[in-house]
């Protein structure tokens, strides 16, 4: 099956959110920003983002809303009974959905290319080899 045609799936710790994802993802990345250091407690927070129409859900989901580089809003999804993070969407980015990888059903059918926030990374923290490394985002928001 090609990428464009998978279907992942994937949802929080304790199964009270759900979520399908159709396609290939448009970026796979490692974000290196505070603000997902922050959220996911960890160096880093694996992603990738979607089309809105590739991404639905079952279950009801919390928001946090954030604020990006780009000075506009960034709504951080996440369950409200165990806290996990689902997905992000920035307003800088109409149209996308930013899924938090790790939590996939089967996170390695995902392949990392890039690295955003390179400049807020952990020193201890190696560059994955072949993705590029960027010092904030080559999409426009965090």
């Amino acid at each position: 099956m090609s990428d464009e045609q998978q279907v992942r799936h994937g949802g929080c710790l304790c199964g009270a959110i759900r979520y399908r994802v159709t396609g290939a993802p448009l970026i796979s990345a490692v974000c290196h920003c505070r603000h997902c250091q922050r959220q996911g407690g960890s160096a880093f927070s694996v992603v990738c983002a979607v089309t809105d129409d590739n991404f639905d859900h079952s279950g009801e989901m919390r928001i946090f809303v954030d604020r990006g580089d780009s000075g506009l809003p960034v709504h951080r999804h996440f369950c409200p009974t165990c806290g996990s993070p689902i997905v992000s969407i920035a307003e800088a980015l109409p149209g996308v959905t930013i899924v938090k990888a790790g939590t996939l059903d089967e996170p390695d059918s995902i392949q990392l290319t890039q690295e955003a926030y390179c400049r807020d990374a952990w020193a201890a923290i190696p560059r994955l080899p072949g993705t590029e490394c960027f010092a904030t985002t080559n999409i426009g928001a965090d």
